[in-house]
């Protein structure tokens, strides 16, 4: 079995916070493989938790995705919940003031726009300004950390889901990543990062033994992580990508698409580890709720030779051409690509294939870059 940092942390290096104040940044799939939350596991192992605080969806991932959520007291500890997703997003002195260390632990699904990467970006640059040394309990990239896919963010398209110029799919653990970017974007804070046992970076998170918990309220399996990379670019499009319903990020659709000839034009391409069928479902929230709407579900046959991004981009291609006038991008297409050139190649009718070339450089470059930063053999 795969030992995650907060395993390691109760059970061998406790003595490391012993008489700290300690601020626990976490989320409820931080969780020991008998499921003992993180502030439960903390707190059996003699560790002072002072005060609690919450990424996107909240400390108890209840919020649904983009909803602001404000300061609280946890009822079950009564403990202080202080936002890092409402108006403020790095900690300040004041939500600093009864804490000593703060401790990271969050399962990301290792994906440059999933947000609680972002969380850990501000956390390091609120503890540098602060002097609060950071413990970041590593946990394992469940779509492994040895698949990389995607381009660069071009400068001006920054944003909060695209925090660091890292490609899409990055193939890095979180611990990796509070190496990387607190060295490469000078965050200098005092970070010790609590690394795993056992993980390898060829491992899916079902190879590790370690029990899969709801990382966020639409990312209920590792199956949904697994084409998240590139389905969640369509939330840049006016199509639904199943938020709402059983399978988010499986099924695709809006209520004027026609599924078979949508599935019938995919499926030519051959692309490899995927093949698409016709569906038709209604969401009950997010994008056309309450409209039956028809389209693909996505099933993967093969996940090691699957390109998700590619993927995506292939099926956005193919429904923009199906959707004629009703076809719509949104701003935040270009902000979880990273740039505006995908949506105008798509626009002047050029293929994915001459996009994805054009990664290459970005990511020999990236693998290069993060060599020092890597954990995990």
């Amino acid at each position: 079995m795969v030992k995650t940092g907060l395993d390691i942390l109760v059970h061998e290096k406790s003595h490391l916070l012993v008489n700290q104040r300690v601020g626990l940044v976490s989320m409820p799939a931080a969780v020991l493989p008998d499921f003992t939350f993180s502030v439960d596991a903390l707190g059996g192992a003699g560790v002072i938790v002072t005060a609690l605080f919450g990424p996107e969806h909240g400390f108890d991932g209840a919020a649904a995705d983009g909803v602001q959520i404000g300061h609280a007291t946890d009822p079950r500890t009564g403990l202080p919940v202080f936002s890092l997703y409402g108006a403020v997003r790095v900690p300040t002195a004041e939500m600093l003031a009864n804490v000593d260390i703060l401790v990271f632990d969050m399962q990301d699904v290792g994906v440059r726009f999933y947000t609680y990467l972002s969380t850990l970006f501000y956390v390091l640059l609120g503890a540098g300004k602060a002097g609060k040394p950071v413990f970041v309990l590593d946990r394992p990239n469940p779509i492994t950390g040895s698949l990389i896919e995607g381009g660069a963010i071009l400068p001006g398209f920054e944003s909060f889901v695209g925090i660091i110029n890292i490609p899409i799919r990055h193939g890095m653990t979180l611990g990796e990543l509070a190496r990387y970017m607190n060295k490469e974007y000078a965050l200098d804070a005092d970070l010790h990062v609590i690394g795993m046992q056992g993980w390898q970076r060829q491992m899916w998170f079902d190879e590790t033994a370690l029990p899969w918990v709801t990382t966020s309220p639409a990312m209920p399996h590792l199956s949904t992580a697994t084409l998240y990379p590139g389905m969640c670019l369509l939330e840049g499009t006016n199509l639904s990508l199943g938020r709402g319903t059983a399978l988010p990020f499986e099924v695709c659709g809006a209520p004027w698409a026609d599924g078979y000839a949508l599935a019938e034009a995919l499926n030519r391409l051959q692309l490899p580890g995927v093949r698409f069928r016709a569906t038709a479902f209604t969401p009950a929230t997010s994008t056309h709720a309450g409209a039956e709407c028809h389209g693909v579900q996505v099933h993967v046959t093969d996940r090691d030779s699957l390109r998700p991004v590619e993927m995506a981009l292939h099926l956005i291609a193919i429904a923009r051409c199906l959707s004629g006038d009703a076809w719509m991008w949104n701003p935040h297409f270009e902000r979880l690509v990273g740039s505006n050139s995908v949506s105008s190649a798509l626009e002047e009718g050029r293929s994915v294939t001459e996009m994805i070339a054009n990664w290459e450089e970005t990511i020999s470059t990236f693998l290069r870059q993060r060599e020092a930063y890597l954990m995990y053999g």
